[in-house]
């Protein structure tokens, strides 16, 4: 049975729940429990929950506008139905650079894991040295070359790598646990520790980065057999079982370190290069590191170049709106490829792993998490909105007890932006803010030029959110500069970005078009489906 879209109705609620936790369980592992353990201690499982509640809130508001236009790049258009061209081109701008990032961040995470074997591609502090840089280019270039020559080649490889994926994180808690010291949990020294320390855990130690791949229930909602039930289950299941293999894997790690190597706290761990393989090595299991060196090898490369293809679809799907340029949304007639997009894609992520306060997976996680969760906290002003100005759009999936759920996904949004700090806020909120010139320039046209004022009254109140959130991030307590203090102590600071993303959630909801602009996939985008992975 086929759907409006053209695409084929297969997908049963097993397809879809994996096809999230596939994502969910990728780079993630390998890091974010030492990150969450010298962010919180202990503590560290409560941050998990907060992430996984976050994600299912905004998840179900997606699964919602998934089911009910499922679109190429939706995350991308649909801001730009209902709220115009401001909107939607600061969405398409910050999905741009969101997507951009993860390629980088998977090829650090595999540069960081061979820099343990391979001692001349880091430095002592986790960066890349001169031939890390060059093993990191030249991975992306095989992302490029993969894509760009036929994009299926991956795709065979795919049922492989997905179980590596699983059966190793698996064999790592089994057994890590047969190695547990109840007594590691009431060890502190984690910096900053407390509540403060569990909420920059969620946002910057790779909680939240893990729960990204949520989305792909939604991506694939056009193909679902019943989406009205499958959909919604299937993001709950895949980030609750997601959930139970991280805190598994978070307790593990908590329980399995040598207490020698706790005596100066968790802040001051000395496995952050390479979090697991450095454990088994001190627990003396060789053999346990030599595969999880595979796995971090293999994992974050299907993830990245999955993640370049993504780009390019994002970059085509923005171009497709009228607000990047025209180049990017050619197909090539041959291949089923926008080859100008997938370009920039790899200039993109090169990009994201030169600065050198980003050139190590912890360091750039931050950014990878702010700019994802900054495209999807428009979803949930886009659905109350077309609840108001389409109420008769079919929507396979309607989601019950939207009054409460859209503001809370919303807010959630809000908090693990804020979380991200000052300093990564300002890099993605800064950029973006200054790129509206470019706006500008795209809207300086005829036939469109008339309508820069009436969308901005549309998308003004994202402008504002912006400012808002970097004010807030500056006074704050999250990722300050060095030698800056908080203006706000915690948790007042959360409390009021609470208050804060509440107003502007109303005045968003409040300020989109009184019509909807809905287009439908064309033969551009049958023609990119066809080809992708």
């Amino acid at each position: 049975m086929g759907s409006p879209s053209g695409f084929k109705k297969s997908l049963n609620l097993l397809d879809l729940t994996f096809l999230g936790l596939g994502s969910i369980i990728g780079s993630g592992w390998l890091f974010a429990a030492a990150g969450a353990a010298g962010f919180a201690g202990s503590y560290a499982w409560v941050a998990w929950i907060i992430g996984a509640v976050a994600f299912i809130l905004i998840g179900l508001v997606y699964a919602e506008l998934g089911s009910m236009m499922p679109r190429s790049g939706g995350f991308v258009r649909y801001p730009r139905y209902t709220h115009g061209t401001l909107v939607g081109y600061l969405i398409g701008f910050i999905s741009m650079l969101a997507y951009s990032s993860v390629a980088g961040i998977e090829v650090e995470a595999v540069r960081g894991y061979a820099a343990t074997w391979w001692t001349a591609l880091g430095t002592d502090s986790a960066g890349p040295t001169f031939i890390g840089y060059v093993f990191e280019i030249a991975l992306l270039v095989v992302f490029l070359l993969l894509n760009y020559w036929s994009v299926n080649v991956f795709g065979k490889f795919n049922t492989i790598i997905t179980t590596i994926k699983f059966l190793v994180p698996i064999l790592t808690v089994i057994i890590l646990f047969t190695h547990f010291h109840a007594s590691n949990l009431s060890v502190g020294g984690a910096k900053p520790g407390g509540m403060s320390g569990v909420f920059e855990a969620v946002s910057l130690s790779g909680i939240a980065f893990a729960f990204l791949g949520f989305r792909q229930a939604v991506d694939f909602g056009s193909e679902a057999k019943r989406p009205q039930r499958d959909i919604p289950l299937a993001i709950i299941l895949s980030i609750s079982l997601g959930t139970l293999m991280y805190l598994l894997l978070q307790f593990a790690f908590l329980g399995a370190v040598p207490a020698e190597q706790l005596a100066k706290g968790w802040a001051n761990l000395s496995f952050q290069q390479a979090p697991y393989a450095d454990l088994a090595k001190s627990l003396g299991i060789l053999w346990l590191m030599n595969i999880i060196f595979i796995d971090a090898v293999i994992s974050p490369s299907g993830t990245g170049n999955i993640y370049l293809s993504g780009t390019t679809r994002v970059l085509f799907a923005w171009a497709k709106t009228g607000l990047f340029y025209s180049l990017f949304r050619k197909v090539d007639a041959r291949t089923g490829i926008p080859r100008g997009a997938l370009w920039l894609s790899l200039i993109l992520s090169i990009i994201w792993i030169l600065p050198a306060h980003l050139n190590f997976w912890q360091g750039l996680v931050g950014n990878v998490t702010s700019a994802t969760v900054l495209t999807y906290m428009i979803g949930p002003i886009s659905l109350m909105a077309l609840r108001k100005t389409a109420p008769g759009l079919d929507r396979p999936f309607k989601l019950k007890g939207i009054q409460v759920l859209a503001p809370l996904a919303f807010i959630a949004a809000s908090l693990i932006i804020f979380w991200s700090g000052w300093t990564t806020n300002l890099e993605i909120l800064g950029i973006t803010l200054v790129s509206l010139v470019l706006y500008f320039a795209f809207m300086d046209r005829d036939g469109i030029r008339e309508r820069i004022r009436s969308d901005w009254k549309s998308g003004a109140w994202l402008v504002f959110y912006y400012i808002f959130m970097l004010i807030m991030s500056r006074l704050g307590n999250y990722q300050l500069p060095a030698g800056a203090k908080p203006i706000i102590p915690s948790p007042w600071d959360s409390i009021i970005v609470v208050i804060g993303s509440l107003a502007f959630f109303y005045w968003g909801s409040n300020s989109a078009m009184v019509q909807p602009e809905i287009d439908e996939d064309d033969e551009d985008y049958e023609e990119l489906k066809a080809a992708d992975v």
